[in-house]
């Protein structure tokens, strides 16, 4: 049986034919390429199968960090990083630094919106002081949060422009930005969940949470490719 992988999100489709449309990450079926997959008499036994994916993931970290072996020559040498700040950015590509970063405000923000609910219900103000503790840390974690997750669209999915990408990016900004709206409103005034416009703010915070929720369950997508 034939089987095609996805460039974008390295899926992996088994058929005559590549899908229509990838069901990770959408990419049409003109993303798919052939590969080879052994038969089942000529795969390795479990030892030689462990050696020889730590050797690909040896040869893959080579690659990426742009370290020659004895057989590739020249062609390696553009992938040398350059300036400091290229070998800083591969390493947080290699290390999988926006996966470990966006746990903080996926952790944070449900908790500093359930806060605010809190507060406004029981007009309660202590819950509220907490919630807003709770996003000034957001807001400081985000700059690099965003910033490495626009460096592994560019390195690992070659800037994929289809619909999960897309909406995955929308969710990030919305998230960001009632994040900080939500943050300066109540800063500028305290006694907001105790006004008329108390309930613009629970909304405000109610989209902060659910647009989290959605870059979260498309980045899960993309990594456990389901």
């Amino acid at each position: 049986m034939k089987a095609w992988k996805c460039t974008i999100c390295n899926y992996v489709h088994k058929g005559d034919t590549p899908p229509e449309k990838c069901p990770v990450c959408g990419a049409g079926k003109n993303k798919f390429v052939e590969i080879e997959i052994p038969d089942e008499a000529d795969t390795p036994a479990p030892a030689a199968a462990e050696d020889t994916a730590k050797e690909s993931a040896v040869e893959q970290d080579a690659r990426t960090m742009g370290q020659t072996g004895p057989d590739s020559g020249r062609k390696d040498a553009d992938l040398v990083p350059k300036t400091l700040y290229h070998k800083i950015t591969q390493q947080m590509i290699q290390h999988h630094a926006h996966p470990i970063l966006v746990h903080t405000p996926n952790g944070i923000l449900p908790a500093a919106a359930i806060l605010f609910v809190i507060a406004w219900l029981f007009d309660a103000s202590l819950p509220a002081k907490a919630a807003v503790i709770n996003l000034v840390f957001v807001v400081l974690a985000l700059p690099l949060v965003l910033y490495t997750g626009v460096l592994e669209w560019k390195a690992k999915y070659n800037q994929a422009d289809t619909l999960l990408f897309r909406l995955k990016i929308l969710s990030a900004a919305m998230t960001s930005a009632a994040c900080v709206i939500s943050m300066v409103w109540y800063l500028l005034d305290p006694l907001v969940l105790s006004s008329s416009l108390a309930w613009v703010f629970i909304f405000i915070n109610l989209v902060m949470l659910g647009s989290a929720g959605v870059a979260g369950h498309i980045g899960g997508k993309f990594v456990f490719k389901d």
